[in-house]
């Protein structure tokens, strides 16, 4: 699990039937401090993500059939949520 800005949409008109209708974002990791780490990747919005958005995402296969209630989904990297504010205390 990890903290991600959307930094854009990837646009497919050919998608395995488990992926019709699911938008792909493309996610760039944050450090704890909301700092781009340079690492993005893509992955499959549950929420209604857009771009600029700071989410939560899980990059566990098992977790994505969970999230999307498909058996064996073609899916590693899934959107579950947007993140309005991070608090860390020391």
């Amino acid at each position: 699990m990890f903290i991600a800005r959307v930094i854009g949409e990837v646009v497919s008109t050919i998608k395995h039937p488990a992926l019709r209708g699911k938008k792909l974002l493309v996610v760039e990791k944050l450090t704890e401090g909301g700092e781009p780490t340079g690492d993005s990747q893509l992955a499959v919005d549950s929420v209604s993500a857009g771009e600029g958005d700071t989410v939560l995402v899980l990059d566990e296969g098992t977790s994505a059939a969970l999230v999307t209630n498909l058996d064996n989904p073609p899916i590693r990297t899934i959107i579950v949520g947007v993140i309005d504010s991070v608090d860390i205390e020391d």
